[in-house]
């Protein structure tokens, strides 16, 4: 069994009368990627917030490396990243002034910059200011400042919103090799095609309680309730059959007369397992 690097247990939160979160449970290994996943207000901020002692849970426990997070110390903080919607740079200074400076506050060698900076493929752009930077490699500068000391876990709020799809690739790549390396990720997002890609488990938020966990796959198929097959065919027309006798007869001939081109099969998205789930949509 890997490491536990997060635990969860039973957390709740109030603000005033209103209860953001309702008895949340998850556990984050070593070398995985979870995703709590749902819409805006669901509360995947607010679990971000608790797990790393930025504000005091109502009820449960939660435990980061072990420790409480009700009885953290700021030494918490050279083990773990953070990447938030918030996350700001100072904009006059360049890209490798930007991570010069925190090295020094992490106490991390100044060579690190260097290897972080080829990481993100940000080394052409070393000597350009943060401010001139596009959306994309600022968002890449961010992430590389957060993995500077080598955290055990990284958070990531939302960390691919607005990216064109070239550079949210290419963050994603660079999350697979953090994660191989045993890091792990807690990573919150309302793009359920993201998650799919990128998670290990996901976790469906909605009102402030998991409706569903698991593997993004295993979740699916789940309520994959009605089997169909989307078979497109040589000459170009498309069929869709219900899974039967019947249907693997008529497959089965296709395939002895070698007319088929391409089978799909049609599992619902997590999006669609989310609005079943909860009747409501993402967006």
């Amino acid at each position: 069994m890997e490491k536990e690097m997060i635990r969860l247990d039973h957390i709740s939160k109030k603000f005033g009368e209103d209860l953001v979160l309702k008895d949340i449970s998850a556990v984050i290994h070593k070398g995985e990627i979870l995703g709590f996943l749902g819409p805006s207000g669901a509360g995947k901020t607010t679990t971000i917030k608790i797990v790393t002692g930025q504000l005091r849970q109502t009820s449960g426990e939660a435990f980061i490396l072990g420790v409480s997070t009700g009885g953290i110390d700021e030494s918490i903080y050279e083990k773990i990243g953070i990447v938030t919607d918030n996350s700001g740079l100072y904009e006059y200074l360049t890209v490798y002034q930007n991570l010069k400076y925190f090295a020094r506050i992490l106490r991390v060698p100044e060579e690190r910059v260097e290897e972080v900076l080829e990481e993100v493929g940000l080394a052409e752009h070393r000597k350009k200011q943060a401010g001139k930077l596009s959306r994309g490699q600022a968002q890449r500068l961010i992430l590389a400042r957060a993995v500077l000391h080598r955290p055990q876990v990284l958070f990531l709020d939302e960390p691919t919103s607005g990216l064109d799809p070239s550079t949210a690739t290419e963050i994603h790549s660079m999350l697979f090799r953090l994660r191989d390396q045993g890091m792990a990720i807690f990573l919150t997002t309302h793009n359920m095609e993201e998650a799919s890609k990128l998670c290990d488990r996901v976790a469906l938020l909605n009102e402030g309680v998991i409706v569903e966990m698991g593997a993004p796959e295993e979740i699916c198929l789940k309520y994959n309730k009605r089997k169909k097959y989307r078979v497109l065919l040589s000459d170009g027309e498309e069929r869709l059959l219900e899974q039967s006798g019947e249907s693997a007869a008529i497959i089965g001939q296709w395939l002895e007369k070698d007319m088929i081109e391409a089978i799909h099969s049609c599992e619902p998205t997590l999006e669609r397992v989310f609005l079943e789930v909860t009747g409501r949509r993402l967006s």
